[in-house]
């Protein structure tokens, strides 16, 4: 397994990427996204902001490349739980094209978000041995994929809502909003309590949230709600700048 993990991360790098486009290559099964498209749901990002997967992928796919290269100790502790991460979000996205089930797709989040929150802290505790490229892009490349899966989780909180329910894509806009803002900003504040001292997390975790704002802004024309998340999203970035984050350290 040590001799091939370099060759399996980077073999699921590449595999990540094409597995997302295998309904609009093949024709087979739904499009990712079909099933949310122009719906006008509250709290979901413009469609743009989802082209952060091309900067996640790549930087995984340079992981793979950079340990393959040149494996150091440290490495494989973080490429197992990234291999993890990219295996288990190859099976939601063959299953949301093919069963296209949305409580099945919610679930199969939890699996990606612990093997790379995982990732995230081991990398954190490599922060005192010292700096290197390849430590900033594994830091990266594990503090992103976990900053977009908050992303994904939050928002999809509403979705699997509505699935076991009647409710449109408009009804209690207010209410879906704040699911998904509060459970994004309990997660920010779990990560970097307890997880990761990384500002890569609340980029990628800042950069859907304005997605949100600028939907709520330019689509659904609720133009309140976009001034809500935007201040929410003020005040998560300001409370990491100003009160700092614990990581994997926890002072006594």
């Amino acid at each position: 397994m040590k001799t091939f993990l370099p060759l399996i991360v980077i073999l699921l790098g590449v595999l990540q990427p094409l597995s997302g486009a295998l309904a609009p290559a093949l024709g087979i099964g739904t499009p990712i996204g079909n099933a949310t498209r122009d719906m006008t749901l509250p709290e979901q990002p413009l469609p743009a902001f989802f082209s952060i997967w091309s900067v996640i992928f790549l930087a995984y796919l340079l992981f793979g490349i950079s340990y393959w290269r040149a494996r150091e100790p440290w490495m494989e502790r973080i490429a197992v739980p990234l291999a993890w991460a990219g295996a288990f979000n190859i099976v939601w996205m063959i299953s949301a094209q093919l069963i296209a089930s949305q409580p099945l797709d919610f679930l199969l989040l939890f699996p990606i978000a612990i093997a790379v929150w995982t990732a995230a802290f081991r990398m954190d505790r490599l922060r005192e041995t010292g700096w290197s490229p390849k430590k900033a892009l594994a830091d990266l490349t594990a503090a992103m994929l976990s900053g977009w899966i908050t992303v994904a989780i939050a928002i999809s909180v509403p979705l699997t809502l509505r699935s076991f329910s009647s409710l449109g894509a408009t009804d209690f806009p207010w209410q879906m909003l704040w699911i998904t803002l509060v459970t994004a900003s309990i997660s920010a504040w779990m990560f970097a309590r307890y997880f990761s001292r990384s500002w890569w997390y609340f980029i990628a975790l800042g950069w859907g949230m304005i997605g949100i704002v600028l939907n709520n802004w330019y689509v659904t024309e609720m133009n309140w709600l976009a001034i809500i998340s935007a201040a929410v999203l003020t005040l998560i970035l300001c409370l990491r700048l100003f009160r700092g984050a614990d990581g994997s350290v926890i002072p006594a």
